[in-house]
Order: structure tokens, then sequence, then C-alpha cells
């Protein structure tokens, strides 16, 4: 029950039928009992009312019937209410039951499958003789009549008040869904083919009330979908309840990845029954009890060995076989209680149990306990969590904290569900369905494997082949031009690996990208050492945009150069250094084109007796602490943002890069101008302009004109929104733009009222003007400015949100790693301003 019933309801519409209870000592009155399961009320023992609901009598023609106050306006027709009374009150009143003819339901004890009827016996009652009111405190008033007809024989909760009330419990079914002999006319039929048939009589005899489609959570098979019934069978459990508190404890010493799941865990064990442990299959965990039919008594076999000791017969049937049906059958062992011969239960292990002892079972946890000791707990488990808190999770802890008191794992990783790409799950039905070898043919291994290595663990991968594409394109291409470009040109010119010394090249971007490997390898190994692989791919992926489109393409012209001196020689030991590294930091992740590259890369130039054969054998790669370069980092880092920017204003500008341009000048401190400096040919080269310039501030480049936002302001400060007008004119703006800056507000003197602007967004917009003459962007004599000082949220107006603002946002966001100020100037010309004239450009991650 635990792995199918509660991962399989549908929402589904069945017949709501009500029907009439007569009551035996009221005639003309009835109880309107209503039940979504016509075909269990073959099998009714009782009817179960809520105790503190109050409970109608109600007139129709002839006869009076009863239902809770909540549910008359499912009545059918005129009523007139004749009294009320309390649930409690009806506790004990007896009723004709709708199938009182049926063999079955006259038996003692109840009826059902002869192996089961032996755990009745003792109760004396038959069903007809049982039909009686009982109190039920889950009743609810609003749902059906009120009034619930109890099988127990068809359902938990129903077997459940079977125990309480020491009820007859009347089980129609076999294993095929087919009614047993002694329901008369429903013998040998199936259970999905009577609900007709079975309205058809009760509407013939009478006790027909009202037939009505209802809506409500339905168990299906979570493989096929066909709709479940509930059937009682004998089944053997573990007693959980003296575990649950030792279960509540391990579970808090076990690191669960996303967090929520110790949450999910401990809410499963504070609500979970007992373990069901049986099932009634062939194939499986064959079940080591054998059981006494002379006394009842049962014996659990611990080993082979002492299954041969107590065997009286069937030994030599089993011996040499594993220890599985049929052979282990033919076993007989002496009661240990009476003597005489006990023979195994056919049942067979439930699977999770099977795989909850995989931490004893596979580790001689019964023969060699140094062993078991080395290697328990495990480091790690990981499974999809929307089930296994009640399967695989649970198995596990249950039997470490039974045999060891202690978890059987360190770490639990859980993750979500794959979907389709519609977002629904996967069928053949709704075309969404992709089967594996399709997808390894037409996606590859290595491109699912990163789609799913890049996906957060709380959240659903959608699988489909625009996801696929979209990471072929992120990641896998980038990798293979990469690495296609180096093998290109190695081969044209003949190159292989030899004695270059890449940590003493004297190019500031070979010894740029070796730091950065070495940083990729430190931020890679610590997240897969903490179990958060896709906190990995992140950096990978940054990575190779660094590599691709910086690295190589500020490189090319080493490589392409026809002259073999020690700079081409060092950029090429510096790209093999790079690659073969990434084919071992990215060998978990991509195994295939990671192999196919090391093949390539190491094992067709390398001596066998130098190498590993495979990249799966190589050691992972360490960082090497004496080639880790913060400055130089920071240093081209700082470089690059500049670059980016300056790219972004040209094309906000319209400005091609292979357009001279005079000079670029940055707002920077003291200390990131020098930072800057180290790289200012770089810069220069990148931007094509012919001068890096500095500013403190930047207002050596701009002056400001402040425009309060009206529609933000007018509603808030009403009648006062024109002084305030006045007192924002009168003030300076570039004293207002640092007082923004600095505390966060400005604040006016308004007619002696201190008035604050700027502590919410959108209340104010700065206008910038360059003060110098000659620059205009888009001409030839244009030069772009860009400034890196931060801009607070509230300095922008959105008011400005027009067509040209969004365009200009999103052309310039697409660049951007950080708060940054953008700002340039164009012509006075109309048309102009609307295309490049920009407010206060703010752009954040």
């Amino acid at each position: 029950q635990h792995e199918i019933v509660t991962e399989g309801y549908i929402e589904k519409a069945d017949p709501g039928l009500t029907v009439r209870f007569p009551l035996k000592d009221r005639p003309g009155e009835s109880l309107l009992v209503w039940t979504t399961t016509p075909w269990t009320l073959t099998s009714n023992v009782a009817a179960a009312v809520g105790p503190e609901l109050t409970y109608l009598k109600v007139r129709q023609g002839d006869e009076f019937l009863y239902l809770s106050r909540g549910a008359v306006k499912m009545l059918s027709g005129a009523y007139e209410v004749v009294g009320e009374l309390p649930g409690r009150d009806l506790e004990g009143w007896a009723y004709l039951g709708p199938f009182d003819d049926l063999p079955a339901n006259q038996h003692p004890g109840g009826w059902s499958e002869p192996g089961l009827r032996r755990l009745f016996a003792r109760i004396p009652e038959s069903a007809v003789q049982a039909h009686r009111v009982v109190l039920w405190d889950a009743v609810g008033e609003a749902e059906g009549t009120g009034i619930v007809h109890i099988a127990p024989g068809c359902g938990a909760e129903d077997f459940q008040l079977h125990k309480q009330y020491d009820l007859p419990v009347v089980a129609p079914l076999d294993e095929n869904g087919v009614y047993l002999d002694g329901f008369g006319w429903l013998s040998g039929r199936h259970v999905s083919e009577v609900t007709g048939p079975i309205v058809d009589d009760l509407r013939a005899r009478g006790r027909f009330y009202r037939l009505e489609e209802y809506t409500h959570r339905y168990p299906q098979c979570w493989r096929c979908a066909t709709p479940l019934v509930f059937r009682l069978v004998d089944e053997w459990y573990i007693g959980m309840d003296g575990l649950r508190g030792r279960l509540m404890d391990i579970t808090d010493q076990i690191r669960w990845i996303p967090e929520f799941g110790r949450d999910r865990e401990l809410d499963w064990l504070r609500n979970m029954h007992d373990w069901m442990i049986s099932k009634k299959r062939y194939w499986g965990l064959a079940l080591p009890i054998w059981e006494c039919a002379a006394c009842g008594h049962f014996d659990v076999i611990g080993s082979r060995e002492e299954l041969q000791a107590r065997a009286v017969a069937g030994w030599e049937v089993f011996d040499g076989h594993s220890p599985h049906r049929p052979y282990i059958d033919a076993v007989k062992v002496a009661c240990s209680a009476c003597g005489a011969v006990a023979e195994r239960i056919k049942d067979v292990g439930n699977p999770w149990l099977d795989a909850g002892i995989v931490s004893f079972s596979t580790l001689r946890y019964g023969d060699d306990m140094d062993y078991w000791r080395k290697w328990f707990p495990a480091d790690f488990i990981t499974e999809s969590f929307p089930g296994q808190f009640r399967n695989w999770f649970y198995s596990l802890l249950t039997m470490a904290a039974a045999l060891e008191r202690q978890p059987a794992t360190r770490t639990v990783l859980g993750f979500a569900t794959l979907l389709g790409e519609d977002g629904r799950a996967m069928h053949k039905s709704w075309g969404n369905y992709i089967e594996f070898n399709e997808a390894a043919d037409n996606i590859g291994a290595d491109v699912m494997r990163w789609m799913y290595s890049q996906q957060r663990y709380d959240a659903d991968l959608l699988f489909g082949y625009h996801h696929a594409d979209e990471t072929r394109r992120q990641f896998l291409l980038p990798l293979w031009n990469v690495y296609t470009f180096f093998v290109t040109y190695a081969r044209l010119d003949g190159w292989r690996p030899g004695p270059v010394k890449t940590r003493h090249s004297e190019s500031l971007l070979d010894r740029w990208i070796l730091a950065r490997l070495q940083q990729l390898i430190g931020q890679v190994t610590d997240a897969l050492d903490d179990y958060h692989v896709y906190k990995a791919t992140g950096p990978v992926e940054a990575f190779l945009d660094d590599l691709s489109n910086w690295y190589v393409r500020r490189s090319r012209r080493r490589f392409w150069k026809s002259e073999g001196d020690a700079d081409k020689q060092a950029a090429y030991a510096t790209l093999y250094e790079v690659l073969v590294t990434l084919t071992k930091l990215l060998a978990p992740f991509v195994p295939f084109v990671t192999e196919q590259m090391y093949q390539n890369l190491v094992s067709s130039v390398t001596p066998k007796a130098s190498r590993s054969d495979s990249v799966h054998h190589c050691d992972w790669p360490a960082v090497d602490p004496d080639r880790v370069d913060e400055a130089l980092l920071a240093d081209m880092d700082a470089a690059r943002t500049v670059v980016t920017l300056g790219h972004a204003v040209r094309a906000a500008a319209n400005l091609k890069v292979r357009q001279p341009l005079g000079r670029v000048v940055v707002v920077a401190p003291p200390e990131k101008r020098e930072r800057l400096s180290h790289n200012a040919a770089l810069i220069l080269d990148e931007l094509n302009v012919k001068a890096l310039e500095f500013a403190a501030d930047e207002a050596e480049l701009v002056t400001y004109k402040l425009m309060p936002d009206n529609r933000a302001l007018g509603p808030r400060f009403g009648a006062l929104f024109p002084r305030v007008r006045a007192a924002l004119a009168a003030v300076e703006p570039g004293a207002a733009v640092a007082a923004l800056r600095s505390a966060g507000a400005l604040t006016l003197d308004v007619d002696g009222q201190a008035v604050t602007l700027g502590a919410a967004p959108a209340t104010l917009t700065f206008w910038y003007k360059i003060d110098s003459e000659d620059n205009v962007c888009g001409h030839d004599r244009g030069r772009v400015l860009i400034s890196s000082a931060p801009v607070a949220e509230f300095d922008l107006c959105v008011s400005t949100n027009t067509g040209d603002w969004v365009q200009h946002t999103i052309g310039l966001s697409a660049y951007v790693g950080q708060t940054v100020e953008l700002r340039f100037q164009a012509e006075t010309d109309a048309n102009l301003l609307s295309d490049f004239f920009v407010d206060d450009v703010a752009i954040t991650p």
C-alpha cells in the first residue's frame, strides 16, 4: 500500500449512490446511506455516524428518512423536517442490510477466502446480525448523507472499525478482483462489472434513493492507471510503534539534501502505520518464517545453517539452490513450541524490505563484522524523493535502527521528478514520452547527463529536445569548438606536447587562464564534495565562455602566425594543459566526449608507460596553490568589465567596433585605476580606442537635472506637491545626487515641514548632459563614457519605461554582471534623442 496507493491518486468521477437502510424497530423509517463504491454494499456490516453531528428526521411522502443536517441539500423533492437528534443518540440502532439474502452475510464471523476465515471465527455474529449504527469521529457532515456504510472487508478505515467494535468481516473478492462463492448471483463476476447490476437490483427492491456523478480522489495503479480496489488479505507486519522514536532520532543525525527532506521523513514517521513486509507473489525474497498449523506458533530462521539444522524434511530439494521458491518451500522444520511440522509461509517479502537490508546483506553483516564496520554507514545515497520517504529511505532507516541503532547513511540526497517538456508526466498517449534509446540516439548521453547535472534537486526536470538543444549549445558545442580549434592548428603545425613549462609563460593571458583553471578546479571540487552537482555546472560553463570568448579569441593570432617562437609554443602548451585538465574534471559529468578527447589528446601522443589508459583512470585534478593568482584574476575581471560595458555602449549607440574612437573614460577610485592600468593595452585593443582615461567622479563628465516623478509623488503629497516641486528645484542637483547615494534619501524643507524623497522606488529621475562638446555618440568624433559607480534602485523612474527604455535596457543588461551606470549623449536632433538619449541607466544582476 505504501508504494502504490499513496503515489497513485487521481481525480475520478464515480457514481455517488444513496440507498435506504430500513430500521428494524422503526417501521417506515430508514437511514439514508451514501457510497461511491456500490460493489462494497454487498459486504456491509455497519453504518457509522458522527457522535457530535446533528441528524434530522425528515418526512417524504409516506416514509421517514435520517441524514445529517448539513446534507439535506441532497434530498430529492419536497421534504418536512419532523425532528432532530445528536449522532450519539443513533448508536446501536439496528437496520436491514442491502444484501442480507446472500449466504456470505449470514455466516458467523463474516466471509472471506478460506485462509482468512480462521482469523474471525471467534466472532459469533454474522453480518446480518451485526447491522447496527456505530460512532466514528471521522464522519463528515456535508459529504454524502452524513451516514457512512461500513464494510471491514473492503477498506482500511472500515477494518479499523472492525477492530474497535469487534465487527464481523465480509471480504468479497479473490486476488483477481472476482466475487467469491457465497455472493449468489454476483459470484464469479469481476468487481468492475457489477456497479450497474447492483444499482438495478437495489432499485427493483426499493432500496435505491438517488444516483449522481461524484468526482473524488481515487487510487489507481501507478504503472498502468487501472483503478484499484481495497481487498482484505492476510499479511505480515513489523510493529513500528516501538521503533518510531528511535527512527526519528536517527533521522536527525542524517544530512538531508535538500534540507526539507528531513521534515518530510519526520512527517512520515510521525504518521506511519505498521510496516507490511509481505507480498502475495511468487518471485521475490522468500520470507524466512515457518508457521505451525497445529498451534499457530511461528519461527523466524536466521541463516542457511540454522535452517539445515532444524530441517525435518525437504533439505535435499533445497540444497544447492538460492533461497527462493519453489525450492525453499520444500523445507519443513519442527515447531519450537509444540514439535509439530511447520511449513514456510507462501508469501515473499515486500521489495522495500529487501532494499532496506542492503546495508547488511551485501556487506557480510552475518559472518564478517570487521568487514561490515569498514563500510558502514554509507557516506551517501540518492533517489528521487517524491515516494522514497516512505519507501527506500524509510526501509534503510528502519533496518539500521532495528539492528544497530544508527543511520545507514550519513547523507541522503533526494531530487524531484523528470517530466515532459510541457510540464506534464511523460505518457505515450500525450505525445510527450521519449524512450531512452531514442533520447540517447537523438540527444546524446552526454547532453542528457549535463541536463541532469544542471538541475536543482528541488525542481522538476522538464525533459525534451528543446531543452537538450539549449544544453548542447551552451555547454557541449563551446567545449568541442575549443578542442577542435586546438587540434586543427596543432596538426597543421605538427605540434606535440613537450617540455614547455606553462607556469613560466610570459603571456598574461596564459597565466590568467591557468589561474582561472585552478579556480575552476577548486569550485567544482568543493561543489562535488558537498554533493551539490548543479553548483559545479555554472562555473564550468562560465569557464568555457572565458576560454572560448576571451582566451582563445584574444590568442588566435598567436596560433595563426607562421613563426614557431616561444610565444606560440607557450600558447599551444597552455591550451593543451587546459583541455587535458578539463577532460579529467568533466569526466564524471560527460564521460563519453571526455574519453574521446583524452584518447586523442593524450593516448595518441604519449607513451603508454607515462599515462593512464583512460581518462576515467586518472587522478582527480588538485588545486596547485603556486598557480593561484588572485590579483591577476581580479585585474582581468576589472578589465573585462570595462570591455563588456564599452561594447554595450557601442552597441546601444550603434558604433561598430571596427570604428576607432578617441578614448574611453572610466570613473574609478585610485586602487581600481591601478588595476585597470595593468591591462590598458588589452582594453584599448578590445574597444578599438586610442586612450584610456580616468575620472575620479562622474561630476567631471556630466551635469544633472532633477525631475520628480509626478505620477508617484502627486498622489503622495496631494495639495503640497507644487511646493515640493519648488523646493526640489531649489536644490543643487549635484548635492542632491550625493545625498541620495550616501544616505539613501533626500530631505527637503517645505514650508518648515521635512519631506523625504527617494526612500521608495521611482521617485526621482536624473537626466544627464555630457559637458564635452566633441563627444557625440554615433559620429566619427564620438567617444564612450563608462561609470562604474553603483546606482541605487530608487534613482530610476518607472515613468520612463517606454519602448525605447525597454529596448536600451534589454540591450545593455545582456552584457552586465554587476551594478553599473552607462551613459552617453547624442546630438539634439529629435530622432537621435529618441533613439539614443537614455536616462540614468542602471543595470543590476
